[in-house]
């Protein structure tokens, strides 16, 4: 038995992204030394059926932590937002994980292998939505043009989650952790200082992005050991698109020296006349080239 695992988390409505992510997992010939786990967060019996003849294990995502049930009617979705704090507890035969949310997909193993030496000795390995050309995060606001009012995702939601005021102005500044891929030991402490921390969030704030909030506190208050990782081991197309090298046939950063990318994540999706790439397979965007051109195309796994 494999002693890493990748795992990952979908309900009906993402089975293709799903089915996408496990494709370019398994495209690579080293994933035979990891085993893919899904979380299965309102699957139909039939793609559940379908996933198991290609992946180790498949289980029923729960509410981990109990929440009021007016904030997740008919979203069991949303236990993304809880479940993934608890790998140890669905896949507990494994020594390390590798989260990869279902909208993102592997282009580059050495990504993969990257991860896992991240979360030695207990640490968190993980990447910052911020780096050369990446969207800002932030906003400011001047009044009567001297005083700034700044504006941050970290803050608003930790704010609204009635977070304290220490610790909100304190992530007020940090840059924004994505948490749609990292890397953790069964063993390591930051599973338990995210897990108290997201009980907080959960109380008083909203579920979506309750998860993320959680662990960027265990990160910039707690002091979890964290392992940062370059963009390209969690390349957020809606921040910054990629550049594609038409000679190797594969996303590359749009900087010098535009190194492969090595996990291409969809997240908050990519629009075009108001359809969204991770549901629509049509859907192409304009994208340079290191040759200087420019070529329509999807950023989708497996997709011309």
């Amino acid at each position: 038995m494999n002693s890493n695992a990748i795992v990952t988390l979908a309900d009906s409505k993402y089975f293709e992204l799903l089915e996408e992510l496990i494709d370019s997992i398994q495209s690579h010939e080293e994933s035979k030394n990891v085993s893919i786990c899904v979380l299965d967060a309102g699957l139909t019996k039939d793609q559940v059926s379908k996933l198991k003849k290609k992946v180790f294990s498949v289980k029923k995502a729960e509410w981990d932590i109990k929440v009021p049930g007016y904030k997740v009617l008919k979203k069991e979705w949303l236990k993304s937002q809880v479940s993934r704090a608890f790998l140890p507890k669905y896949f507990p035969d494994f020594t390390k994980y590798l989260w990869i949310d279902c909208d993102a997909w592997v282009n580059s193993w050495s990504t993969v292998e990257l991860y896992f030496r991240a979360c030695d000795n207990g640490k968190l390995g993980i990447t910052q939505s911020i780096g050369p050309g990446y969207r800002i995060m932030s906003k400011v606001k001047w009044l009567l043009g001297k005083i700034a009012i700044i504006k941050s995702q970290n803050y608003k939601h930790a704010k609204a989650s009635g977070i304290e005021d220490s610790i909100s102005r304190k992530l007020a500044f940090a840059p924004h952790i994505n948490i749609g891929v990292f890397s953790l030991e069964k063993d390591s402490e930051c599973w338990r200082v995210w897990q108290k921390n997201l009980k907080k969030t959960l109380a008083k704030g909203k579920v979506f992005g309750s998860e993320g909030l959680a662990i960027n506190i265990a990160v910039y208050h707690d002091n979890v050991d964290v392992e940062f990782l370059p963009l390209k081991c969690n390349w957020i197309t809606s921040h910054l698109l990629p550049k594609y090298d038409s000679k190797e046939n594969t996303f590359v950063e749009p900087y010098l020296p535009n190194e492969k990318i090595g996990i291409i994540h969809l997240a908050a999706g990519l629009w075009k006349d108001k359809k969204d790439m991770r549901l629509n397979k049509d859907v192409k965007i304009e994208l340079d080239t290191l040759e200087g051109k420019k070529i329509e195309k999807s950023l989708r796994f497996g997709v011309k």
